[in-house]
């Protein structure tokens, strides 16, 4: 499976055809304590660098994009009851949803990990 990041600290992670998406440990990080995470209904249609879903901490609210176009075929319920799942888990036990990917081109411009971290690492 190959994993892939956005400059917005989304996480996706691919199977074929199929994606699961969360936010990073940095995101979580940096938003603290989360209180509140709203996931896409299964059968949602997502587009890439659109709203998908919010998040809410202690310290703000932000919403979360989705890195490519598809169709939500699975949904992270545990979050709605334990929206700290991502704080413990951002990239495994947190993520958000999973997708039937659109189109696989739309991976191209997404960052691998070790491109991620140096992105990140450029933020201080």
């Amino acid at each position: 499976m190959a994993r892939y990041f956005t400059t917005e600290h989304e996480w996706i992670e691919v199977d074929g055809n199929t994606a699961t998406i969360g936010i990073t440990d940095h995101a979580q990080s940096q938003l603290g304590d989360l209180v509140f995470v709203e996931v896409p209904a299964e059968g949602t249609e997502v587009v890439k660098g659109k709203e998908a879903g919010v998040v809410e901490s202690v310290k703000a609210a932000s919403d979360v994009y989705s890195p490519v176009s598809g169709t939500v075929i699975e949904s992270n319920a545990a979050l709605e009851d334990d929206p700290s799942l991502v704080n413990s888990g951002a990239e495994g036990e947190g993520w958000f949803y999973r997708l039937t990917i659109a189109d696989a081109a739309e991976l191209d411009g997404l960052m691998d990990e070790a491109a991620y971290k140096e992105y990140v690492a450029g933020l201080d």
